[in-house]
């Protein structure tokens, strides 16, 4: 009796849990995807008429294609932009300047604790001396790569601890590669799932971001459905409930393409790092 109610506590916990969770978005899939009125929504019309017709309509709609486009370019380029300059950062911080890497781990998560609407108020007052810049659809870009710093940087902080890494440059250094050569041929490939982790992190966000790209009148993927779910509701949230499968698949590809590297590295350190050291000498 005191096993069943020591597991009742935390197993209630969970159950309440998925359901503060999946009911609503049960409630969401009906209505995105049952063609009745929404008084008639109920037990007795649970089977009735569902259908894939709202989500297909906005798929043939002329601004869908165009908005998920540039959705795709903004999340590539700030993927991109965000490797570029947060990977040689990182290292040098580990490297050189490890007592300000609390500083640093500060400075990163400032866009977490600061709502994007903040942000926003920053561009607007910079916006009348930059106009040939933010009238650009990729000006998204710099500021994508600011909200999305708490998860990427984070990510790649974890791989760079996971990994020892001042042995792995000075023995790099000692074969004759240069820091260019370091970071390609031996820590980029011991940060595989760090930089895989990040990069899928920064497209979930900004394919889901919404008050950057209202306020500064892009047409993004998120800026569409709301204006398109403001002429058809129901069409509207199954674009929603879309995006939302979308990115949970996302992650469970993660999952998958991570984990086998990690188990490898994890097996087989020393011959590993015998032979990226041979690498880089070469």
């Amino acid at each position: 009796m005191k096993r069943f109610l020591a597991r009742l506590g935390p197993n209630l916990v969970i159950v309440l849990t998925l359901a503060f969770f999946v009911l609503p978005l049960l409630a969401m899939t009906r209505f995105a995807l049952q063609s009745i009125p929404m008084v008639r929504l109920g037990w007795s019309t649970l089977f009735d008429k569902w259908s894939l017709s709202g989500m297909t309509a906005a798929f043939d709609d002329d601004k869908f294609g165009p908005a998920l486009w540039l959705s795709l370019k903004l999340a590539m380029g700030t993927a991109l932009l965000t490797l570029m300059l947060l990977i040689p950062t990182a290292v040098w911080v580990h490297l050189r300047l490890p007592k300000l890497r609390p500083v640093v781990e500060f400075i990163s998560v400032l866009p977490y604790m600061i709502p994007a609407i903040g942000l926003v108020a920053g561009i607007l007052v910079l916006k009348p001396h930059a106009r040939w810049f933010l009238n650009s659809d990729l000006s998204l870009i710099p500021f994508y790569v600011v909200l999305t710093l708490p998860f990427t940087y984070r990510a790649l902080d974890t791989g760079l601890r996971a990994i020892d890494l001042g042995t792995l440059v000075d023995a790099s250094r000692s074969l004759g590669a240069g820091w260019g050569e370091t970071l390609r041929r031996v820590l980029i490939p011991n940060l595989r799932a760090s930089i895989i982790s990040s990069s899928f992190l920064t497209v979930a966000v900004v394919i889901g971001e919404y008050t950057l790209a209202n306020v500064l009148l892009k047409r993004t993927l998120p800026a569409f459905m709301q204006e398109f779910r403001g002429r058809e509701p129901q069409g509207g949230y199954g674009l929603a409930l879309l995006a939302l499968a979308a990115t949970v698949m996302l992650f469970a590809f993660l999952g998958l393409l991570t984990r086998p590297k990690a188990a490898r590295r994890s097996a087989t350190p020393v011959s590993q790092t015998s032979t990226i050291y041979m690498g880089a000498a070469g």
